[in-house]
């Protein structure tokens, strides 16, 4: 690809990369004045589930601006400005910030594509009990990893509360019990999808990353600010790290590691869209 008409401005900050970093750390310092309040904001502009009672289109957007921690924002910043900075000025900013949307864009869907398959199980589970409840049912569900793995500490106080009622009305009155438990299957179904939000830049960092490794695949990369590695090998090697973290899945790990691949393969995509184009843009020239 090339870019004739930009340069960049000696040693400033391009505008695009000064304005996402201004962006996100003010949205970074306003969750945590809102939180101080009573007001999750991540709940608001983190990314739920598609199917979830809090989700919102403008997520899909808003959720790459929000981050869950200091170190979180901090290293994603330092990220866009080592990587973003060198791309923005090859590139110019309307190329760079469409590419930085459009790999966060694209680490979003990777990444509920690979939940919308792991939730699956649970979810036929779940409707099926709704449809036909049981006591051998109940107790499967309990049991189930359905249970275990997609309960959220207000789901598990819940549950404890529906067990002494559904106890005391098992002896009495089975019909209501069963309703009762339908009501709770419901609830937890509910909470199930609302379960999951992504929130952060990384998935737009990867991408960037990817852009860095193809745009300069010898400059080196310091691992650790010690170990030597040229980027392109540095970009194939943090893939292959995310590609395993995301198939092992680790039990308590919260990073989204496909979303991550997601917004490398959107990169990828993107920049061979692009430069497929300039090259028949330049055959159409010469012809």
């Amino acid at each position: 690809m090339s870019y004739p008409n930009f340069r960049p401005q000696g040693f400033a900050i391009p505008e695009v990369v000064k304005n996402l970093l201004i962006i996100n750390f003010l949205m970074f310092f306003a969750t945590m004045v809102m939180e101080s309040r009573g007001v999750e904001l991540t709940d608001v502009l983190g990314l739920h589930y598609f199917l979830s009672d809090k989700f919102k289109i403008w997520q899909f957007v808003s959720y790459m601006f929000m981050h869950g921690s200091f170190m979180h924002i901090f290293f994603n910043m330092f990220a866009v400005f080592m990587f973003g900075a060198a791309i923005e000025s090859v590139w110019g900013p309307k190329k760079f910030l469409t590419y930085y949307i459009l790999t966060g864009l694209g680490a979003a869907v990777a990444h509920y594509a690979i939940v919308y398959y792991q939730m699956q199980p649970a979810i036929a589970f779940l409707n099926d009990y709704i449809d036909a409840p049981s006591m051998t049912k109940l107790q499967g569900l309990i049991n189930s990893d359905a249970f275990t793995n997609f309960s959220s500490r207000e789901m598990l106080e819940h549950y404890n509360s529906f067990t002494a009622s559904f106890n005391e009305l098992a002896n009495t009155d089975q019909a209501a019990a069963m309703q009762l438990s339908v009501d709770f299957v419901k609830e937890f179904k509910a909470d199930v999808y609302n379960a999951p939000v992504v929130v952060g830049a990384s998935g737009a960092v990867f991408g960037l990353l990817l852009a860095y490794g193809m745009t300069y695949p010898n400059n080196i990369i310091y691992i650790y600010f010690a170990i030597p590695l040229k980027a392109k090998y540095f970009v194939i090697l943090y893939g292959l790290i995310e590609l395993f973290s995301g198939v092992a899945n680790v039990p308590g790990d919260n990073v989204a590691h496909f979303a991550h691949l997601g917004g490398l393969i959107t990169g990828l995509i993107i920049i061979q869209y692009w430069k497929k184009n300039n090259r028949k843009r330049q055959n159409d020239y010469f012809n």
